[in-house]
């Protein structure tokens, strides 16, 4: 015998159905999160090219850049 005691009826059916909603939030959470990672690595690479850019037209105009200064 189960040790919660007797199910109510429907309990059992209300589980499953609770049950796959959370498997399904589930899954779209991990699709979400795997989403927004590949975007931040995109992101990031961005951002490196970007600074590479703003480093070269400032070496370009004679300009030196804080990342010099601290060298």
């Amino acid at each position: 015998m189960d040790a919660r005691g007797p199910e109510a009826p429907g309990g059992r059916a209300l589980r499953d159905v609770a049950e796959n909603l959370f498997q399904e939030l589930q899954e779209h959470f991990q699709a979400l999160t795997a989403t927004l990672n590949l975007r931040m690595e995109e992101m990031g690479g961005r951002i490196e090219d970007l600074q590479k850019n703003v480093n070269d037209l400032m070496a370009q105009a004679g300009i030196d850049s804080p990342a010099q200064k601290h060298r």
